[in-house]
């Protein structure tokens, strides 16, 4: 992995580019961003969801369209994806690797290398931590198609070559954020749990000055 945000991109508000800002995370993410006060783009596909989003900076475009994020990307200091994508269990999910190899092609073209993104519990090698309803029923019943592509999306991001920080939250819920986090990366011993959207907000923007890993959070 490459360096963090440089000491004088620190002096001054992080200049941000926020994917997926129009989901239930996302608008966590860029709300709490514009009140610390930083820069923040966000890249549409359809800018009427976007009319609440204040703020921000508005680019209209496809996540899978590399013109589009060169040019949502140009200028930023780092990345968030907080992409999603509806349950599936039929269905082939491919919209989050797509869009990832898209990002990380237009960061490297842009020259920014730090990116933070949000993918879940049960990706990569934290898949069986979800606790028993998530792994025995929802998972295979409703979200296996979805975490096939989301383990793409992480294999694209570790071989990017970016400063990277994955953050796998457990389950999510719409509760107040409790302003307490507590971040694994050994996960012998958990076994489900939930999150707020507001308190994975936090931990995201909060990642944006440090170096990358990888670490599954409650």
């Amino acid at each position: 992995m490459t360096t963090s945000v440089t000491e004088t991109h620190l002096a001054a508000a992080p200049k941000i580019l926020v994917l997926g800002a129009t989901g239930p995370t996302g608008r966590h993410i860029v709300g709490q961003a514009v009140s610390r006060g930083y820069d923040v783009t966000i890249l549409v596909r359809s800018p009427e969801k976007a009319t609440d989003v204040k703020g921000a900076k508005l680019v209209v475009g496809d996540a899978r369209d590399e013109k589009a994020l060169r040019q949502a990307v140009k200028g930023r200091d780092a990345v968030i994806s907080a992409l999603g994508t509806p349950a599936s269990s039929f269905r082939e999910v491919t919209l989050l690797s797509t869009a990832t190899r898209a990002l990380v092609s237009a960061m490297k073209a842009e020259h920014v290398s730090r990116l933070v993104a949000i993918t879940g519990i049960g990706a990569g090698d934290s898949a069986g931590h979800g606790g028993f309803l998530f792994d025995r029923l929802i998972f295979p019943l409703l979200l296996r198609k979805v975490y096939a592509d989301k383990n793409r999306q992480e294999a694209i991001i570790k071989g990017s070559g970016l400063d990277w920080t994955i953050v796998r939250p457990s389950i999510l819920n719409n509760k107040p954020g409790r302003n307490g986090i507590r971040t694994l990366t050994d996960l012998n011993n958990f076994n489900g749990g939930s999150i707020s959207r507001a308190d994975v907000a936090t931990f995201v923007l909060d990642q944006i000055t440090r170096m990358g890993g990888c670490a599954s959070y409650r």
